[in-house]
């Protein structure tokens, strides 16, 4: 479903070389839920924005669905059915959370369809529907607003960047709901992530370490590792 052959990731400043990905092959299956975590600085998001199209490897072959996606861009990634959400959610001026489920969607939806992807974010459709995607919301509620369009994608492999950043107020119950609710409907989850809770209904956890694949398994077997090293 998802290939990495050998993907490295190097940035360059001045006459300095820093290797953030250094040659990772790994696959992910379909239906599959594979949460990746390490120390900061180990390369996760960097990994997740390399998938997405959002920076370029500088060395490797990445393969979706058998088609090779090394050298496209985000916006054709998007249309072969891949989807982000990011750590910071992007705010939109002039736009309604509304609009925002209907671009996301590619097709107008009903204001029905749209409380119901605000419902499983723990939104009230009522409050939010009209709200603009602006300061005015915390972060809290952009990220969820912003978890809701990446649901009205209706893409096949969903990526998300630490989903847990800036939702104190709402459970990991919640959360770990709407996860469990995509891998039902047959989605592909690459989840980047520390929580504990999130790891835990993964099928696979991947632990990068200097830009390498430190650990990869079950979470049975993996989780008393990263306890016991700090990882």
């Amino acid at each position: 479903m998802l290939e990495l052959i050998d993907v490295g990731f190097v940035v360059k400043k001045g006459r300095s070389r820093t290797n953030i990905l250094d040659h990772i092959s790994l696959s992910i299956p379909k239906n599959s839920l594979i949460a990746i975590t390490g120390p900061n600085g180990s390369g996760k998001s960097s990994l997740a924005e390399i998938i997405m199209g959002i920076k370029k490897s500088t060395s490797g072959q990445i393969f979706f669905n058998n088609t090779d996606i090394t050298d496209k861009d985000i916006t054709d990634r998007a249309k072969l059915g891949i989807a982000f959400s990011f750590q910071q959610p992007v705010k939109f001026k002039g736009v309604n959370v509304y609009d925002l489920l209907n671009s996301a969607s590619g097709e107008l939806i009903s204001e029905e369809e749209a409380a119901n992807y605000l419902k499983s974010v723990g939104l009230d459709a009522e409050k939010y529907l009209l709200r603009e995607v602006n300061d005015k919301l915390s972060g809290g509620e952009l990220k969820r607003i912003e978890i809701a369009s990446v649901l009205a994608r209706k893409a096949e492999l969903l990526i998300f960047d630490e989903p847990e950043a800036g939702i104190d107020l709402w459970s990991f119950e919640d959360l770990t709901k709407v996860f469990n609710r995509l891998k039902a409907e047959k989605k592909t989850l690459i989840i980047i992530s520390h929580q504990e809770r999130i790891l835990k209904i993964a099928d696979e956890i991947i632990v990068l370490d200097a830009g390498k694949i430190k650990y990869r398994g079950k979470p049975a077997n993996i989780l008393p590792k990263i306890k016991r090293r700090g990882s």
